[in-house]
């Protein structure tokens, strides 16, 4: 998806964005990390920064996924022209 409209804005120009699939395989092993407990007050924090930013991640995927469902559905309900024979 290299459609700036669908892909996440997020990184540097050097850093490319993980996919959707990788951004919340990590996201779901932050929450396994915090849940757990057993973290200082700062690598907590630090964890739930990096969870918000792969939140963020995930949902802009999510976003460009809707956009395009949405604009391939009313392509289809568009009223077809009829060619004359």
């Amino acid at each position: 998806m290299a459609d700036e409209k669908t892909s996440p804005e997020k990184a540097s120009p050097e850093e490319k964005p993980p996919s959707y699939e990788r951004a919340r395989e990590e996201l779901t092993e932050v929450v396994r990390r915090l849940e757990t407990g057993g973290l200082t007050l700062e690598q907590s924090i630090e964890l739930w920064e990096r969870g918000e930013k792969l939140a963020a991640i995930c949902e802009e995927w999510l976003q460009g996924a809707r956009v395009k469902l949405a604009a391939a559905m009313a392509e289809r309900q568009e009223p077809q022209e009829e060619t004359p024979f």
